[in-house]
């Protein structure tokens, strides 16, 4: 954690720490994201499905390309981990780092959601967060994360805790394993790093550890995000409730969370295409001749 330096710094030291940081990947050449467009889609649409995320496990579900679907807090302050794939092709799922890289630490509208390389194209959009007016706290913190993995049986066992098989890694791969008939191993490995809806983090301030506190999130909350290709989805309603004091356990207050899927009327979608995936050649040098 870098608290304990070994060695004196040397005499450039300070010239070295004043350089300032530059972005590494600037966004302002990605398309601008079109607020009258998903302002006006979410007008008048027609709820097709709903599924309930019962506390403390999860559920997959079916978003086709075109539609909305909100996360909804219904009946307390309630924590879920999302992982997203291409219905059709499983190889392509969620990347959290390239998000994160993208967009920032925490999303919110207008940010998009981009799959893994070689696919690396939007998956979903926010197009609404009921808690935006949240922005940063005087910790650092704020809401919807892509900086988080996931609470785990397998960190719970290195730091020695007692087996529990309620963790959001587990309660995806029980839904994923139930939504493909997969084996076991096979599902499991189908699971990556999520985006938290409504965990409130950041890092701490002292030893840039990664923090969670109580989340804002109250009942009639919700997120909503644009599918721009057609998505498999699966929430964990995650164990540690509003991630107040701790995860992986039986002993935080956790309730159910609420996906709902929305049809916009066709008229809204005019003009709107899905993204193709990414345009490189995969030539990654081999061809002497370019």
């Amino acid at each position: 954690m870098k608290n304990t330096p070994h060695y004196a710094p040397p005499a450039d030291a300070q010239q070295r720490l004043d350089i300032a940081p530059v972005v590494c990947y600037p966004n302002d050449t990605l398309p601008a994201f079109d607020e009258a467009f998903y302002s006006n889609l979410q007008q008048g649409m027609t709820l097709v499905d709903c599924i309930t995320i019962p506390a403390r496990d999860a559920r997959s579900f079916v978003v086709p390309k075109g539609h909305v679907f909100r996360i909804v807090s219904v009946e307390g302050p309630q924590v879920g981990d999302l992982n997203l794939w291409h219905k059709d092709n499983l190889n392509e799922r969620f990347f959290s780092g390239k998000t994160r890289a993208l967009h920032g630490t925490h999303v919110s509208t207008g940010d998009k959601l981009w799959s893994n390389l070689p696919y690396l194209r939007p998956m979903a959009t926010v197009i609404d967060d009921t808690l935006d007016w949240y922005g940063w706290d005087s910790f650092g913190g704020s809401v919807h994360d892509v900086i988080g993995t996931r609470c785990d049986p397998y960190t719970n066992e290195a730091l020695g805790q007692d087996e529990y098989h309620h963790c959001c890694h587990s309660n995806l791969t029980r839904a994923m394993l139930a939504h493909t008939q997969l084996p076991l191993d096979t599902a499991e490995a189908m699971v990556h790093d999520v985006l938290n809806v409504f965990m409130c983090t950041g890092f701490s301030k002292d030893t840039h550890q990664y923090f969670m506190k109580a989340s804002p999130v109250r009942p009639g909350d919700h997120l909503a995000l644009f599918a721009e290709i057609d998505l498999l989805g699966a929430l964990s309603a995650c164990p540690g409730g509003d991630c107040s004091s701790e995860h992986s356990s039986d002993t935080s207050k956790c309730y159910p969370l609420k996906v709902e899927i929305y049809q916009p009327r066709p008229e809204t979608l005019m003009g709107w295409s899905s993204p193709s995936v990414n345009g490189y050649s995969r030539n990654h040098g081999l061809d002497h001749n370019s």
